[in-house]
Order: structure tokens, then C-alpha cells, then sequence
């Protein structure tokens, strides 16, 4: 597991905390479009074994991580709101080159660089979160996140050397760093 050149400040817990139902539409809506993703990475190389394995499981995983976002959405007595653009997704979707080869490889290292900042998120909203239910499934999340960034990596390093993953991998870190530092804190994800 690599680590993230930019570290969450508290400002953005505070945040988080502060709208938390607003956090956990945000969430739902990061699941479902996780599980989207990775059918997405199917559909356009379904010739890829060990892909497709692991993206068809990661699209389970990731709708079964909504459907448990959505229980907690529903016991606050909440409504699921429309998707909109993520303001960190759409800027770090800028860095992936062109070209087929350079292009798979650069959404595996953002989508493994997506995963990164959730886990770190997820686990700062875990220990925010008082004892209970919640903090159970945020620090669950946690884990998974985890799981997941190393995925992307690994699979990155199945079909390209990993020289080519590690020095394109560095390059989008310092991108990813430089995105985040200049977000605005809201009560979402990124």
C-alpha cells in the first residue's frame, strides 16, 4: 500500500461531521458509481480474465457497500438524492492519456488512487463517529477501501512492467495531491 502525497486535514472532518447526512447521499452515490466503474472496465476489455474477475466482484461488493449506505439513509428518514459530478473525479480523469495502452493504464492507477483517498477518508470519518452501528460499518468500509486501492494496483502490474506502473503510479500521485489540496471542503467524500 502506497501512501497519499497530500494528508486530510481536520478542517474537512469538521465538515463531514457538521452535514453528516449530506456525507452519506455523497457516499451512496460514490458506491453505486464504484460499482459502475468496474462494469464499465469489463465492458471495454472483456478479453482480460483476471480483470473481469476481479471487477465483476468488485461491482458486487460495491452495490452491497450501497445497499448498506442506503439502510442508514433510510433510518435517518432520508431520501436518496441524484448524482452529481465530483468535482475530484472529473479533475483527476483529466490526467488519463490517450492512447489505448497509456489510457487502461491510467484508470487503473486513478481508480487505485480513488480507492486510496477513500480509505483514508472512510477512516477519518470512522474515528470521528461515535461508538455504535455506524462507526462499525465506516471502519468496514475502511478495510474494504484498503483491499480494493491494492487491487487496482496489482491488476496494474498484471498486464504492464512495473516500472512503467511505479513511475506513472508517482506521477499521478503528485496530480492527485495537487487536486485535492485545492478543493473546498464539503460534506462529501472528495
Amino acid at each position: 500500500m502506497y501512501k497519499l502525497r497530500y494528508q486530510t486535514p481536520q478542517g474537512w472532518v469538521d465538515t463531514v461531521m457538521a452535514d453528516f447526512d449530506r456525507f452519506l447521499l455523497d457516499h451512496a452515490s460514490c458506491e453505486k458509481k464504484a460499482s459502475a466503474m468496474a462494469m464499465t472496465l469489463i465492458s471495454h476489455y472483456p478479453d482480460r480474465e483476471e480483470l473481469v474477475q476481479a471487477m465483476t466482484e468488485l461491482a458486487v461488493e460495491e452495490l452491497v457497500h450501497f445497499k448498506e449506505v442506503v439502510k442508514h439513509i433510510m433510518a435517518k428518514g432520508l431520501t436518496l438524492a441524484a448524482d452529481e459530478k465530483d468535482p475530484y473525479v472529473t479533475q483527476l480523469l483529466k490526467a488519463q492519456r490517450k492512447g489505448s495502452d497509456l489510457y487502461f493504464l491510467d484508470r487503473l492507477l486513478i481508480a487505485s488512487i480513488v480507492e486510496a483517498r477513500g480509505h483514508e477518508r472512510f477512516g477519518l470519518v470512522a474515528d470521528a463517529l461515535e461508538p455504535g452501528p455506524l462507526k462499525q460499518f465506516y471502519k468496514a468500509i475502511t478495510t474494504s477501501e484498503g483491499r480494493h486501492l491494492d487491487l487496482f494496483e496489482e491488476l496494474a502490474k498484471t498486464y504492464f512492467a512495473e516500472d512503467q506502473v511505479s513511475e506513472r503510479l508517482d506521477e499521478l500521485l503528485d496530480i492527485e495531491a495537487a487536486i485535492v489540496a485545492e478543493l473546498p471542503f464539503r460534506a462529501a467524500l472528495h
